[in-house]
């Protein structure tokens, strides 16, 4: 294992009333009962009536204690394997690793939006670096697990045409210089990782037709000598929304990992009804979005969010004019049965490609940010400080967490061992 790097961290958000107790200890050695009351928005009766186990705090408490808590409170209990989180966005990945023991060490995040919703939601001891070209890799912390959703670039082919005609050699700066891949590979060759996921769209196989893949596993493979796994998987087996990304999983050493040992559920299973909110006074109340979405006292999602008559007749018009055309532009009108298109970042722009059906008398409205929060594999615990239209950007950028959490469950048998070794058949998945 490589040494320890000091990292402060809590992100627990599960534990019941015995880590609800924990917390509530931990809050009030910095605050007093009434402002962890405001913080929670309850009475502070409520309170004395939870530490006496009177009643039974929701579940959304123990996660809002956490942000009281200062960002240099220690570690409980040693970390199973230390990561790092590259073009981290809102901490999709981060979330699936640290849920099976790992703990982040570094991050990072370009853009200043997206680094206040992971910073909201992720409280560590460590700064959120902003951009990953004009870090070192020397500086930073040594690590087990490389984790990054890199953007897809084309790779120039021109000076490594050049460089062939002379017969000169070249490697993986030459091909790679000027993507942020580079950045990824020349962080892997210095830092040497047990190792590594990355994620990208599903396109990434034939983008540049196939020269940008090529490029890619040739680097990882050849040059820096890794063992590659890659594998296409739908977000549709885990929550109700089609979405292709492929995953590249490299080990630094052989090992029998084996895509094949993932059990996907059926596609189908899951339906929108599961992430809507819901107008039968069941949703759940949830302070930190103060009612941004929400109308509790009504029962109904926001009309804000519901289309405008002008927009819906540009919708229907503009998919009409496609449809004489023969093509297959147009709205994805849904509704709580059904599964949903893949959810963009210029999901904001219209909403068109997930529309909810709300009857023939009224027009269709978008998803929530909340909504699309729960589209992803987001818990209701997840807190959203950014306008709507960041967030739907945001959350369209992200990953399905519950693929990530598969995959890492599948590759933890070999972030855990003390050594490598090779097992005679693939380790299958351990689902606990």
């Amino acid at each position: 294992m490589p040494a320890r790097t000091p990292v402060i961290s809590i992100v627990h958000t599960d534990g019941g009333d015995d880590a609800f107790l924990v917390y509530l200890k931990a809050a009030r050695e910095h605050h007093s009962q009434a402002k962890i009351a405001r913080h929670l928005k309850v009475d502070p009766r409520t309170i004395r009536r939870w530490e006496a186990r009177q009643s039974l705090p929701p579940a959304y408490v123990v996660h809002a204690l956490q942000q009281l808590l200062p960002l240099d409170r220690p570690v409980e209990g040693e970390a199973t394997f230390n990561f790092i989180d590259l073009f981290a966005g809102i901490g999709g990945i981060r979330r699936a690793f640290e849920s099976i023991g790992g703990r982040c060490v570094f991050t990072s995040e370009w853009d200043g939006y997206a680094q206040k919703t992971y910073a909201e939601n992720f409280r560590d001891g460590h700064a959120i670096n902003g951009d990953v070209t004009q870090v070192q890799a020397r500086d930073i912390p040594d690590h087990d697990v490389l984790l990054a959703g890199f953007p897809c670039q084309p790779f120039s082919i021109a000076g490594v045409s050049k460089k062939n005609a002379l017969g000169k050699a070249h490697g993986f700066a030459c091909e790679t210089q000027g993507t942020l891949f580079f950045d990824v590979a020349r962080i892997i060759a210095e830092k040497r990782p047990r190792a590594f996921l990355l994620e990208n769209v599903k396109n990434l196989m034939s983008h540049d037709r196939g020269r940008t893949f090529d490029v890619i596993k040739r680097t990882l493979a050849e040059e820096l000598g890794y063992y590659i796994h890659a594998r296409i998987i739908d977000g549709a087996h885990f929550v109700p929304q089609h979405r292709e990304r492929i995953l590249i999983v490299g080990f630094r050493e052989p090992v029998s990992f084996d895509f094949d040992a993932l059990p996907l559920p059926p596609k189908g299973q899951h339906i929108l009804k599961e992430i809507l909110h819901r107008a039968d006074g069941t949703e759940p109340v949830l302070p930190w979005d103060e009612g941004r979405f929400f109308e509790h006292a009504q029962n109904k999602v926001q009309d804000k969010y519901t289309l405008t008559d002008k927009l819906w007749r540009y919708l229907q018009e503009y998919a009409e004019k496609h449809r004489a055309k023969g093509n297959g532009f147009g709205f994805g009108l849904v509704t709580p049965d059904n599964v949903a298109r893949t959810l963009s970042a210029r999901y904001y722009k219209d909403g068109s490609e997930i529309l909810v059906y709300q009857g023939d008398n009224k027009n269709p409205r978008r998803l929530t940010p909340r909504e699309c929060a729960r589209l992803m594999g987001f818990p209701d615990t997840y807190r959203i400080p950014v306008s709507d239209t960041r967030a739907y950007k945001q959350f369209g950028n992200s990953v399905v967490v519950d693929v990530m959490l598969h995959v890492a469950k599948l590759m933890r048998p070999y972030l855990e061992a003390d050594s490598l070794e090779q097992p005679e058949l693939p380790l299958r998945y351990i689902a606990a």
